[in-house]
């Protein structure tokens, strides 16, 4: 996608451990016409697929997932890295690696809210 990878360019910073920081447009200020861009070459990509929930984890994959959700018309989901005092036993865990923290983390999603017949569109931090 030429538009981020022309906007990586004039605002992404490379840090120690090839670590792009981007929080101009994506982590602490959000660029939404990027995002929405985005979320039209995600539905380019996976449109056909039937999706019906998307799924990232907090917090830089929200945004394209929202705008990527918006446009297909479908849920989106997001594995939280604290387990909530609402949220009840019934979850789903993982274990994640975060590169730019250097820790893993146990993301956790309630379970009510994925079926097996879901089709689910995963979309992360997809620049880490």
């Amino acid at each position: 996608m030429k538009i981020l990878e022309e906007r990586i360019k004039q605002d992404g910073v490379v840090l120690p451990g090839n670590v792009l920081k981007v929080n101009q447009f994506l982590n602490h200020q959000i660029d939404p016409d990027l995002m929405l861009d985005i979320g039209k070459e995600f539905v380019n990509l996976f449109g056909k697929e039937k999706i019906t929930k998307i799924l990232t984890i907090e917090s830089s994959g929200i945004a394209p997932a929202m705008m990527t959700g918006l446009l297909l018309h479908v849920p989106v989901l997001f594995g939280r890295k604290k387990k909530s005092s609402t949220m009840p036993g019934d979850v789903y865990c993982a274990h994640v690696y975060s590169y730019t923290k250097k820790i893993e983390n146990t993301v956790t999603v309630e379970s009510k809210f994925l079926n097996k017949n879901d089709q689910v569109l995963i979309i992360d931090d997809f620049l880490a």
